[in-house]
């Protein structure tokens, strides 16, 4: 169960990104994968900085979406290389 939670999460927190980053999307496939990395970036960002997530679903949707964020960015500085 917390799997689909993940993937959910991931789905949602690459959908937000997308839309907090001009450009379109990876679709939804690419979405989620974008949100899933985002979410392990967002947690190592955090971790490093000193950050708390506040916990439960929607500080990790926070974390993840942030994390998703950096890394759509990074995908997007890496592409125009």
């Amino acid at each position: 169960m917390q799997a689909i939670w993940y993937v959910l999460i991931g789905l949602a927190a690459g959908w937000m990104a997308g839309q907090l980053v001009r450009g379109g999307g990876f679709g939804i496939v690419g979405d989620v994968l974008v949100g899933v990395c985002g979410a392990v970036l967002g947690g190592v960002l955090f971790d490093v900085l000193g950050l708390s997530s506040g916990g439960g679903r929607l500080g990790s949707l926070i974390v993840a979406t942030v994390g998703a964020v950096v890394f759509l960015l990074l995908l997007r500085l890496i592409r125009k290389a």
